[in-house]
């Protein structure tokens, strides 16, 4: 065999093989038109050399454009999501010499029925991948089905579900959350007997797998470590907001002895600034999320601690990887687990500095 140059081109393969460069650049590409002999000679070829393409230059060359598509819960700007697809509008500008493109449809996590519209219309679009949050299992899983069947790959952000496998999944470890959440609030809670959990409700459905898990992971710790404290209950209605505060009132006015509690969800705020407003500020209050109204109330002492999971980053992260698996065809770790951050009022300036620079 002839010496080889330090950097071995398609040309070199393609004499060394005795075919010719098209031949191997099909065989490197998965493409057709190869004879069986051919595709062996190269590929024994590539085995020898440990050839590895430059996928990144091979993609700036291509003119194929990839359609994206996001399915994310219903919000109003300012809320949870509107990180998350912060996060992703920052990856398809990153990403925009390989011509990849999104469009996001949006469903009532309230309200199963409107995920599954919503999901069919993300199928009708025939997106190359999709990112997206799921609900429920029996109805994520319809839509999953029929995505593998196009085999059009997705990811999750937010939350997991580990019986029906993503190409990768982003968000934290729901119930290990949960159960870290408990141990914090119980520090503050000082041996209290009664604790509450708020939740956000509408008949019967917390609209988030999250959240669910969360609770679950909460309550695994308070039976292994306080299983004395008696765990109330606060279901304010979601789509009701102008009934918290009368709902809040008779809870306190029923159960004058509590002074710590927790919610699942990403909107604290609406427990701090009812304390706030009522002039609690004795009440020892743990809740999720860096929505600029949680923060307010962190800062003014009404949220006691508040847990960080890093949405723009979920979503920049669910774009890399679709990018990663269809363009560069490089590997994609399936399980991304965000770190759990506790974020109280010495800290939480310092974090919001630097996690600005991450994405």
């Amino acid at each position: 065999m002839n010496k080889l140059p330090e950097r071995i081109r398609i040309k070199d393969i393609a004499r060394l093989a005795d075919v010719s460069v098209g031949t191997v650049d099909r065989v490197i590409h998965g493409r057709s038109g190869v004879s069986e002999s051919s595709r062996k000679r190269v590929e024994e070829i590539l085995k020898q050399l440990d050839y590895q393409p430059n996928m990144y230059a091979s993609a700036l060359a291509s003119n194929k454009k990839y359609l994206f598509s996001c399915l994310l819960p219903q919000h109003l700007e300012g809320e949870y999501w509107t990180a998350v697809e912060k996060g992703i509008n920052e990856a398809i500008t990153t990403y925009s010499d390989f011509h990849i493109s999104v469009k996001t449809a949006y469903y009532d996590p309230y309200d199963y029925t409107s995920f599954l519209a919503a999901a069919q219309k993300v199928l009708s679009e025939t997106p190359d991948g999709v990112i997206f949050a799921p609900t429920a299992p029996q109805f994520t899983k319809i839509f999953t089905d029929e995505l593998d069947s196009l085999l059009i790959p997705y990811i999750y952000i937010d939350s997991n579900i580990k019986e029906i496998p993503p190409l990768a999944f982003f968000g934290q470890n729901s119930r290990q959350s949960g159960y870290f959440a408990a141990r914090m609030l119980m520090m503050i809670a000082d041996n209290k007997e009664e604790i509450v959990i708020f939740r956000k409700i509408n008949e019967g459905i917390v609209g988030s797998n999250q959240q669910e898990n969360r609770e679950i992971g909460f309550k695994q710790y308070m039976q292994e470590h306080h299983p004395d404290c008696k765990i109330l209950e606060l279901d304010l209605h979601a789509k009701r907001p102008s009934e918290d505060n009368s709902m809040l009132d008779k809870f306190f006015e029923e159960h004058p002895n509590v002074t710590c509690g927790i919610t699942f969800n990403s909107k604290v705020y609406i427990i701090g600034e009812y304390l706030q407003n009522r002039k609690k500020d004795n009440f020892g209050l743990v809740g999720y999320d860096l929505l600029d109204r949680n923060v307010v109330s962190l800062k003014q002492g009404f949220v006691t601690f508040l847990i960080a999971q890093q949405p723009e980053l979920q979503g920049f992260n669910g774009i890399k990887a679709l990018c990663d698996h269809l363009i560069f065809k490089k590997e994609v770790k399936q399980c991304n687990y965000m770190p759990i951050t506790l974020l109280t009022v010495e800290n939480i300036d310092f974090y919001l500095d630097a996690h600005k620079k991450q994405i």
